[in-house]
């Protein structure tokens, strides 16, 4: 496809049942291979150079959703405006599938759950209604925030979770036509419905990221921790960003979970308890505290809960570092 009214029409007029948008193809092929995806047609979008693309527009850094992670890493006006974006795309997967995957299907990858990515297992998420084996299996690495009785799958990605701490509007399309969503209304915590992970309808694809760009984006940085220190997904990480006024006073700070919930997980709370105050590790734990109540832990997997503070002090401290 060289157009995106060419790929919408192919996913319209098409008579499989299950044909799938391609882009990178990084999560795609793996699940292909899986047996756990198995389309009849697949669409390829890599071809739509119109969305390929960084730019300013507004006073929003704008950016298309065909455009490589590795490009908009790298690209100096991400770097410049909101680092916190470059630092979660540059802390995840390897350079060469960072060289092929696009920042719109990075966003939409499926959970790397150990039973969702192996059939001999139930998953509700792959089929629904047959059980989760996590729920009383192996589950250091899942979700301690947003599960539910059906499901406990880790939202796995970084991107999302830098994109949900700055308010980022997603602009999509699909046979019905084009909208405009808000990053914290794509994906959805699994609920009773673990095998529906996005708001999007069928034939939909993101097109563009909008990000606001604001003091707090200007001073913002992305932490990670996992089991290794590249190519491995997060066992906690925080996107902060922060304004403070001339006093060191917060005017404004954001913070956004990731690898601990089965969504990108947004701490309003917290935000509306450091507003207001001066920042030192105390008032910084005191406001993650209430934070982690109504975690679900395991015996595997509790000791997440203090690492995804001390990742949180760490963002902060670097954001810190950005403000002056």
């Amino acid at each position: 496809m060289r157009s995106v009214p060419e790929a919408v029409t192919a996913f319209a007029t098409s008579t499989d049942d299950r044909p799938h948008y391609l882009s990178g193809g990084t999560t795609l092929v793996d699940l292909m291979k899986l047996d756990i995806e198995a389309p009849g047609q697949v669409i390829d979008l890599t071809d739509v150079t119109d969305l390929d693309f960084v730019r300013e527009e507004d006073g929003d850094l704008v950016i298309g959703a065909l455009t490589r992670m590795s490009d908009v890493a790298n690209h100096p006006l991400v770097g410049a405006r909101c680092p916190a974006l470059a630092d979660s795309l540059l802390s995840g997967a390897s350079q060469q599938l960072r060289n092929m995957a696009r920042v719109g299907g990075n966003l939409l990858q499926r959970t790397r759950c150990d039973y969702f990515r192996s059939v001999e297992f139930p998953c509700n998420k792959r089929r629904p209604g047959s059980g989760c084996a996590a729920i009383g299996g192996v589950n250091r690495q899942h979700a301690i925030l947003g599960t539910s009785e059906h499901c406990i799958a880790v939202y796995p990605g970084d991107w999302a979770v830098a994109l949900t701490a700055f308010d980022a509007n997603l602009a999509v399309v699909g046979p019905s036509g084009t909208r405009s969503i808000s990053i914290h209304d794509l994906i959805v915590p699994p609920g009773d419905t673990p095998h529906r992970e996005t708001t999007l309808t069928p034939g939909e694809f993101i097109t563009t990221i909008r990000v606001p760009m604001t003091p707090t984006a200007r001073s913002s940085s992305y932490r990670k921790v996992g089991d290794r220190s590249s190519y491995s997904f997060a066992l906690a990480s925080a996107a902060v960003g922060l304004h403070l006024d001339a006093g060191g006073t917060v005017d404004e700070v954001r913070i956004a979970l990731g690898g601990l919930g089965t969504v990108p997980w947004r701490l309003w709370d917290a935000e509306r308890a450091l507003t207001g105050g001066r920042l030192d590790d105390a008032t910084v734990r005191a406001a993650l505290e209430p934070e982690f109540r109504s975690a679900c832990t395991t015996r595997q997997n509790a000791f997440r809960v203090r690492l995804g503070v001390e990742t949180v002090l760490e963002a902060v401290a670097s954001a810190q570092e950005r403000a002056g």
